[in-house]
């Protein structure tokens, strides 16, 4: 590793400390629902501390932030997860019976620790969804979705899935990085 190498590295783990320090101490505020100096100065403490008694292993991360994909992936997310939650609601109050839910095995084409956790996070974040398992040797997720009573209702959920996962990947991977590991396969329900 060279010199060059070394004192970028340990900028960018300044950087992130200071970081988690600072999302600590927000968090700290936040709990306490009043923003005083005495907060902001117990947060750094106890931020502080926090980080010394109960360090963070450092995870690998490589890849790059690409911003220009990043408004349409936070819009999408939104939008998908405000969808969601008014098809659900309806679920719920609609005079019908209850629509038929299921898991589907969904392939990941992505070789990125970072974008398959954030991938996951998203779709749990999108009500009527819920990731079970993650078989990461395989780049495989199954998913747990409220409605599959339609090939329409599982071809929109494969959609989002992929759309989602493609931003994701212009956004925090190499453009030369890993190659995918497969193309997407055809949907299929497991249940």
């Amino acid at each position: 590793m060279s010199i060059e190498q070394t004192g970028r590295s340990r900028r960018r783990d300044l950087t992130v400390r200071i970081g988690i320090l600072v999302w600590l101490t927000v968090v700290w505020v936040a709990l306490w629902g009043d923003l005083s100096t005495a907060n902001v100065l117990g947060g750094l403490a106890v931020a502080a501390l926090i980080m010394v008694a109960l360090p963070l292993p450092r995870v690998p991360v490589s890849g790059r932030l690409n911003p220009f994909p990043l408004p349409e992936l936070i819009v999408a997310s939104a939008y998908y997860a405000l969808e969601s939650s008014l098809q659900v609601a309806w679920f719920a109050i609609r005079p019908a019976p209850t629509p038929v839910s299921g898991v589907l095995r969904v392939y990941s084409a992505t070789r990125s620790d970072l974008v398959l956790a954030l991938w996951t996070d998203l779709l749990n974040l999108i009500p009527g969804t819920m990731v079970l398992e993650i078989d990461r040797r395989r780049c495989v997720v199954y998913v747990h979705v409220l409605d599959v009573g339609s090939d329409a209702a599982v071809d929109n959920f494969f959609r989002i899935t992929r759309r989602l996962e493609r931003l994701l990947i212009e956004t925090f991977e190499r453009p030369t990085g890993w190659p995918y590991s497969r193309p997407p396969s055809p949907p299929e329900v497991t249940s």
